[in-house]
């Protein structure tokens, strides 16, 4: 009887704070503007108690009303909503820096504030709202402390894209042998248009997805940042009929030979914070490729003494002998990375066997050079087994791990990767995934997170016909999509002629692997070919850093042009590819660009734009102008004599 009566009288009490709190939340503002006021983000409720959002820039409407909302195997949070506390509007500092990325040094202030929902049967869910100069964001959260376990069975949040918007999404292919991969076309697009010529079968819309919006006037880019193991991978639904994209989880199939269970529904126990849906946006499209909103969002670095982790450029045997495995090559590409002062190298598959029988590792370690090595995730996804091979990997001399064909992202491999990056750094291990999903925000709260595949890159020379035809313009299209989520492994500089013949220049080639960021870049080709090059390309390729102290964006035209400063300590470049099949005019005041510098350098395509490099010196001007070649390039290295 006594526990009746406490039980009803807590019970009271709820309802008189519900009821309290929603007469207090009644005179507050659901949305919330960014500090400089440019940004907002404004929540709705209808009469059905059915939730929804839009997105202004500076009071122009970039993204119109869409849904929110979730539906669980226990609770409806879609309909019969009403208000219960809205939170005061809080300031965030993030300040921090990268280990990989376009700047070194970030320092964002934001606003913040959480509204808490509740449905008809008293089940609360509260919506977390973040607003800043690159753009806005936010994440469902139930409170409950209970420790009920909870699945989502659906999520309806959209993102409504005007009709007379130009987006560039990439086509989320069907779970396979090799898929999902994130290696297919970023296509150009209008909203409501259907999934056309992807490269393999697709059941949806990669995140990131670039729109040009608000009349051609703003570009937005939707992403995500900070999931971990609470959650799957997220990206869009085929159907955007009428402009409205939206939230699609991982597939069930998505398996390949992973150990995963059928049920492939986000599940977590309460309290339960999802991951953000991130919403940057911009009046440049260089504002979206050198926006930081999506490691700004993430958590802080876990790694306490980061100082054992050096980026880097690395030699790669498997582009230019992809089937010879034996101790010769491996061991001559260590000595390739010697003479160019490189501080990696890479023994892809197969490396077992060489180091068995040639001793390639201790090779390495003798000259100098960091070695890591290529797996296979099955032989990867369990903790106890993976804990045991990176501890022997560690004690062999081994730096870093290149893991590949996850093809999922299935909610328990974003929770393998949580753990394999934590240890990993318990050995003092690098990573770099492969045949994997997107990276979000990762290489902010695990800086030996490297870089990772889901990219189209170079070796698609040796398997996709289009390729050739579409390298370029993706190479103008990928900085401002792909590149912005994480590091980027697209295997840079493949000068030799495969299966499928390239059409862009060396330069262009050369070009991309100061385009991207890596923290490790695996140049693609051989020895021969990095032992013809002129004195100047060497050179470059000796002083070209894996990472950069700061970067501006001079052209940003994506699928069209694109040209970057970028500096690090005291080295400075201009670094501009075309991603046209047309000559385009450039005329740069490089006096502006290169303060405290006498003279420039700038290499171009040579006498064949295929194969060979032309290198000219200058002094500086504030009137430089240049016509880039078809497909091509060019690289301004900044000195004093």
């Amino acid at each position: 009887m006594k526990a009746r009566l406490t039980y009803n009288v807590f019970t009271l009490l709820v309802g008189i704070s519900f009821v309290v709190s929603s007469l207090n939340a009644a005179g507050q503002s659901m949305d919330l503007r960014s500090k400089s006021g440019s940004n907002r983000i404004t929540l709705s409720l209808n009469t059905k108690g059915e939730l929804s959002y839009n997105v202004t820039r500076r009071d122009k409407l970039i993204i119109a009303d869409s849904p929110l909302g979730l539906t669980c195997d226990d609770q409806n949070f879609t309909s019969g909503l009403s208000v219960v506390t809205i939170s005061a509007i809080e300031e965030r500092r993030e300040s921090y820096e990268l280990t990989v990325g376009n700047v070194k040094t970030v320092n964002h202030v934001f606003q913040s504030k959480s509204i808490t929902f509740k449905n008809n049967s008293g089940a609360l869910m509260s919506i977390d709202l973040v607003a800043g100069n690159e753009g806005v964001a936010f994440r469902y959260r139930f409170p409950d402390q209970n420790k009920k376990t909870r699945m989502i069975r659906s999520e309806i949040t959209g993102f409504q894209i005007e009709k007379n918007a130009v987006g560039w999404l990439q086509p989320y292919n069907k779970a396979g042998k090799y898929t999902p991969g994130y290696e297919d076309f970023y296509l150009k697009v209008h909203p409501g248009d259907s999934i056309n010529k992807p490269r393999n079968p697709s059941v949806g819309w990669c995140m990131p997805a670039l729109f040009k919006v608000n009349n051609s006037k703003n570009w937005v880019l939707l992403a995500e940042s900070g999931t971990d193991g609470s959650f799957p991978g997220c990206h869009l639904q085929p159907n955007s009929q009428g402009g409205l994209y939206t939230i699609a989880f991982a597939e069930k199939d998505e398996k390949y030979t992973l150990p995963l269970s059928d049920n492939s529904q986000p599940v977590s126990t309460l309290p339960w914070t999802m991951p953000w849906r991130v919403i940057i946006v911009g009046d440049q499209a260089g504002d979206i490729l050198l926006s930081t909103f999506i490691t700004d969002l993430a958590p802080a670095s876990k790694i306490d003494d980061a100082s054992w982790i050096e980026p880097g450029k690395a030699t790669w045997s498997w582009w230019s002998h992809p089937e010879d495995h034996s101790p010769e090559t491996y061991n001559a590409f260590t000595t390739l990375a010697q003479s160019f002062g490189f501080e990696y190298t890479l023994f892809d598959a197969g490396w077992e066997k060489a180091n068995t029988e040639g001793g390639i590792i201790a090779q390495a370690v003798s000259k100098g050079i960091k070695p890591m090595v290529w797996a296979y995730s099955a032989a990867y996804f369990d903790p106890e087994k993976r804990r045991k091979q990176f501890k022997e990997l560690a004690a062999m001399g081994v730096k870093g791990i290149k893991i590949d064909f996850w093809c999922s992202d299935r909610q328990e491999v974003m929770s393998c990767f949580q753990s394999l990056f934590e240890d990993a750094a318990r050995e003092h291990l690098l990573v770099n995934l492969h045949g994997t999903t997107v990276p979000r925000g990762w290489h902010r709260t695990w800086p030996n997170f490297m870089t990772a595949e889901a990219v189209l890159g170079t070796e698609s020379y040796f398997y996709e016909p289009r390729y050739p035809e579409k390298a370029a313009e993706q190479n103008t299209l990928l900085p401002f999509t792909r590149n912005v989520a994480g590091p980027t492994d697209y295997t840079p500089f493949a000068l030799t002629i495969r299966k499928y013949p390239r059409l862009n220049t060396a330069v262009h080639e050369l070009a991309t692997a100061m385009i991207y960021t890596s923290g490790i870049i695996h140049f693609a080709d051989s020895k021969e070919v990095f032992d013809s090059l002129p004195a100047s390309v060497r050179n470059l390729l000796k002083d070209m850093p894996a990472t950069w102290d700061n970067t501006q964006s001079i052209v940003a035209e994506p699928g069209e042009q694109l040209i970057l400063s970028r500096q690090k300590d005291r080295l400075s470049y201009i670094v501009g590819i075309n991603g046209t099949n047309k000559p385009q005019s450039v005329k740069l005041n490089l006096a502006s660009y290169g303060k405290g510098f006498s003279k420039f350098r700038v290499i171009t395509e040579g006498d064949n734009p295929l194969m060979t490099f032309k290198t000219e010196t200058y002094p500086i001007t504030s009137n430089w102008q240049y016509s880039f070649a078809p497909k091509g390039g060019f690289i301004i290295q900044f000195f004093n004599e």
